[in-house]
């Protein structure tokens, strides 16, 4: 009797350790559930469009356009006319099935891409026929569109993520779009938006059923965020034509709030071509062009000597440091002259104070005000060391620290790079005298420049330079880009330099440029070229009094300052300040003038007579 009492008593305990545990699972915990309906449920991402961007007036410069990839299922697939699916899409035969073989490689049962990126128009034309293939369906995405075929160094482009990046980045996933350049690179946070996904309920093949609790699930993209550029694109749109046949770069900056208003690179390419399944061969021909170099953008990357506007800076430092004076006088006797030592001069001679030195472009002047300064202590390390100091608070060789994906910061030589360039360390301020007028280690970049001359126009601060003015949901631009940045030299040295630049439009090497409805303040410089002719230089801001555009101007090989560089510069300061051109003849003249020629005998001096020189800009 008791054997049988505890075997029900077992029997019982048996059971209701079963009925628990068969609550757990099916009331108190639905982990088993959640499974079966992830067995059950396939997603699809829904792509987040792109936030736009816009210039400075509210014209359009980047938006989207819809694109399809086309998408197979293999396991759908039956008695796949790959001739004809061929014919639709324009592909071979062959390349039909290695795509579909690719495709079961990867899942027989799962969707995977056969085609990607294809436009409207490629949709349009196969959408009423590729519903006789079975197994091929398309799936929207949403891709970059930019109304004018220009600005692409600004924008720049989007392209595919890789698996290194998602391995940084694990939000984004495989067939993900992302900023590669440009604006587009540097406010991906904010532009790229968030993907959604919609589920479908699937069988065991994975084929759609319906959708998954009518769409409760559903998650809808988030567009990205708009973006209000600082370029002004008529400006921007206006300098690439003056540009045309040019190598070079010109930057506009508004030195009241360092907004860059223009960056021409040139030469440069449409936008429009590295967009969609034309981007890769697209971008492989333009990345391979070392000749041209359309991907190479100057306006940031390019370092030249930045020759005789330089001798602004040179006459700031020399005031702050009291070597000079606004009414020392020199004279120039065929150059600067200093034991076997001659740097020549081409100005027009006699005695020269301050202001006429700068209009006229003295050597002679300007080389011994940088000796004068480097030397009058006694000990030129010291001398040298405040002059290196001096310079780089105008923003030169070091990163601005702008909100452009890449740049160079040139260079600006101290004490430290001539002990390591010459191998010894007893020299003196003629040892590197051609600093004095923007050659010898000097390199800048054109943005530096720009912003140079800003902060010339400021008398003595400037702003760094962003391309970005506002962002559509209100979050505020960062403060580097609101903070005035102050040179090492005093206000009260600014004027007679400001002045003397006014005389190079008056009376001085750019008085062919002169405007008299604009007072333009500028410098004309000449950069010397080891490998063929000069570069062209021009700095300016106008105008005179509360300026509202800064410019630098380089075109490479254009002989000198007046020839090239100082008209463009005239003429987009004109067609910013009043919208209009009173010179029609000079500007037809840029318009139409190129200098291929230069580039053919460069090209030659580098590569060899056997080689040939293609223009494709």
């Amino acid at each position: 009797m008791r054997r049988s009492s505890a075997f029900y008593i077992g029997i019982t305990l048996i059971l209701l350790v079963f009925l628990g545990r068969l609550f757990q699972v099916q009331i108190l915990n639905d982990d088993y559930a959640a499974r079966a309906e992830r067995n059950a449920t396939a997603a699809e991402k829904l792509y987040a469009p792109r936030g736009y961007v816009y210039d400075r007036n509210g014209e359009l410069m980047v938006g989207n356009s819809p694109a399809y990839d086309l998408m197979v299922s293999p396991y759908l697939v039956k008695n796949l006319d790959t001739v004809a699916l061929g014919n639709l899409l324009k592909l071979e035969v062959a390349d039909i099935k290695e795509l579909l073989e690719a495709a079961k490689r990867y899942s027989y049962f799962r969707s995977s891409m056969f085609m990607k990126m294809l436009s409207k128009e490629e949709y349009t034309k196969i959408n009423n026929e590729l519903k006789t293939f079975a197994g091929f369906h398309v799936q929207k995405r949403i891709l970059r569109y930019y109304p004018k075929p220009g600005a692409a160094n600004v924008v720049g482009f989007i392209g595919e993520v890789n698996t290194d990046f998602i391995r940084s980045n694990p939000e984004y996933s495989m067939g993900d779009l992302v900023g590669k350049s440009g604006i587009d690179k540097s406010y991906e946070d904010a532009l790229k938006g968030k993907h959604g996904k919609r589920f479908y309920i699937v069988d065991h093949r994975n084929r759609k059923l319906g959708s998954w609790k009518n769409g409760a699930f559903d998650e809808l993209p988030e567009p990205g965020i708009d973006i209000t550029s600082s370029i002004d694109l008529d400006l921007q749109l206006y300098g690439e034509k003056l540009m045309h046949g040019k190598r070079g770069s010109i930057v506009a900056i508004e030195p009241s709030t360092g907004e860059i208003l223009a960056m021409i690179t040139s030469p440069n390419y449409d936008p429009n071509d590295l967009v969609g399944r034309i981007r890769s061969q697209n971008y492989t021909t333009l990345y391979y062009d070392s000749i041209n170099k359309p991907l190479f953008d100057r306006g940031i990357l390019a370092e030249y000597p930045p020759g005789s506007p330089f001798k602004l800076i040179g006459a700031l430092v020399g005031l702050q440091e009291g070597v000079i004076t606004p009414r020392t006088t020199m004279t120039c006797y065929d150059g600067f002259h200093f034991g076997k030592l001659h740097v020549a001069c081409h100005c027009k001679g006699g005695p020269l104070d301050l202001k006429k030195a700068i209009s006229e472009s003295c050597n002679n002047y300007f080389c011994s005000v940088y000796q004068r300064t480097v030397d009058h202590s006694g000990n030129s390390r010291e001398g040298l060391e405040r002059w290196s100091e001096h310079v780089k608070s105008f923003g030169l060789g070091t990163f601005l620290g702008n909100d452009l994906p890449t740049g160079k910061r040139g260079n600006v030589p101290d004490v430290a790079f001539y002990d390591r360039f010459l191998g010894y360390t007893g020299w003196r301020g003629a040892t590197s005298v051609s600093n004095g007028i923007g050659q010898g280690e000097l390199v800048a970049t054109p943005i530096q420049m720009a912003n140079m001359v800003a902060a010339i126009a400021n008398h003595g601060y400037y702003y760094t330079p962003h391309i970005i003015k506002s962002i559509g949901d209100g979050r505020t631009i960062d403060s580097n880009y609101t903070t005035r940045k102050y040179t090492t030299v005093d206000s009260i040295h600014f004027p007679v330099v400001i002045d003397g630049m006014f005389e190079v439009f008056e009376s001085g090497t750019a008085r062919g440029a002169r405007m008299p409805h604009i007072t333009q303040c500028g410098k004309t410089g000449t950069a010397q070229n080891p490998h063929g002719q000069d570069h062209s230089i021009f700095v300016s801001f106008a105008p005179k009094e509360q300026p509202k555009i800064a410019l630098a101007v380089i075109i490479e090989n254009g002989y000198w300052g007046s020839r090239w560089a100082a008209p463009i510069a005239s003429l987009m300061t004109e067609y910013y300040l009043t919208d209009t051109i009173t010179r029609p003849q000079l500007e037809a003249r840029m318009f139409e003038g190129n200098l291929h020629e230069e580039y053919k005998l460069q090209h030659k001096a580098i590569y060899g007579e056997d080689t040939t020189y293609i223009p494709n800009f």
